[in-house]
């Protein structure tokens, strides 16, 4: 074989390997910007999703009870007020006292409010102890959780009937209570339910 044609096969060779060499590296190069561009597909789809689950309203269940039109359980918008909460019961009747009654108080799931009668404050009011310290209530309207009555401690968020009365029987066996802190002692009473009430009670 002479020189030239060893030349030429050389240099068909050499187009060959170079021509394989480039196909499989325009390959790999549109198959990574083929991944890169998924990816980027992916990540905008689950955040529009997020954005869609975030513009959907969560809902919650409370009880509501006492002076309203419509007791009973209603369904509520997660970040409801109290306010909101005696609207979906009806609205509260004339005899409603609402004088310690947070109608901005945020409300939670699952829990209980209850709108007392004017007679019950009335009661309070004829009492001899009702303007001293020893009240069931104190100037800025909480609740003396060492004083209040049942139907009293119910009208605190985060406190339903039967609570009510583990607080009462938890008093009477163990003495008054030396801070609000205190009422965590009462069995069932745990931190959550604390934080939705301590705003609301007292012990002077």
């Amino acid at each position: 074989m002479d020189k030239q044609k060893i030349i030429k096969i050389a240099i068909a060779v050499i187009v060959i390997v170079l021509a394989i060499v480039y196909y499989f590296s325009t390959k790999d190069e549109n198959t990574y910007d083929d991944i890169l561009v998924n990816d980027a597909v992916v990540e905008n789809t689950v955040e529009e999703v997020k954005q869609e689950a975030q513009k959907e309203p969560h809902f919650m269940k409370v009880y509501v009870a006492g002076e309203v039109n419509s007791p009973g359980v209603i369904e509520l918008e997660e970040g409801s007020r109290i306010e909101d909460a005696i609207k979906g019961a009806g609205g509260v009747k004339a005899e409603a006292n609402l004088k310690n009654i947070n109608l901005a108080y945020e409300v939670s799931d699952g829990e209980k409010i209850y709108i007392p009668n004017l007679s019950e404050e009335s009661e309070e009011e004829n009492t001899p102890e009702s303007s001293t310290s020893n009240s069931s209530t104190n100037a800025k309207g909480k609740v003396n959780i060492n004083k209040a009555t049942a139907t009293e401690l119910t009208s605190v968020p985060g406190i339903g009937a039967s609570t009510a009365q583990k607080i009462i029987t938890y008093r009477e066996e163990n003495g008054k209570f030396q801070t609000i802190e205190d009422v965590k002692k009462v069995s069932g009473i745990g931190e959550s339910n604390f934080e939705s009430m301590k705003d609301f009670i007292a012990v002077k």
